[in-house]
């Protein structure tokens, strides 16, 4: 069976050298659902091409798990160049919204009610 470039789904450079060599974003790491979007700062043309693919994708908001799956590449290895590009000021993040308290049953109940009364 022969492998022809057409054929590949995901990038033959190994991770290790898209990150060179870091598996450690040098601060807290981005979390998979944190949005982040392109600035509409001018990137310099010498970003490696994984960057500029970034970049590409990002012009609205994506989590960092959506533009892993657009570069097909595992989300450690997208941290380790967004927190490059957040570095750069080429990228602002949004942190993801926290998970709400547990809702009140009993007003939710009173909320039923009301409505269930007006139908």
């Amino acid at each position: 069976m022969t492998d022809r470039p057409e054929e590949r789904t995901t990038s033959a450079v190994r991770p290790y050298v898209i990150t060179g060599g870091r598996s450690d974003t040098g601060s807290e790491p981005l979390s998979w659902e944190t949005l982040v979007m392109a600035t509409d700062a001018a990137f310099p043309a010498s970003l490696q091409p994984e960057h500029h693919m970034i970049l590409r994708h990002c012009q609205g908001l994506l989590s960092v798990a959506e533009v892993a799956a657009h570069l097909g590449q595992p989300p450690s290895v997208v941290q380790v160049l967004l927190s490059d590009l957040v570095q750069w000021g080429l990228i602002v993040i949004r942190p993801p919204i926290p998970p709400a308290d547990r809702a009140d049953v009993t007003m939710l109940r009173k909320v039923l009610h009301g409505l269930e009364s007006r139908l």
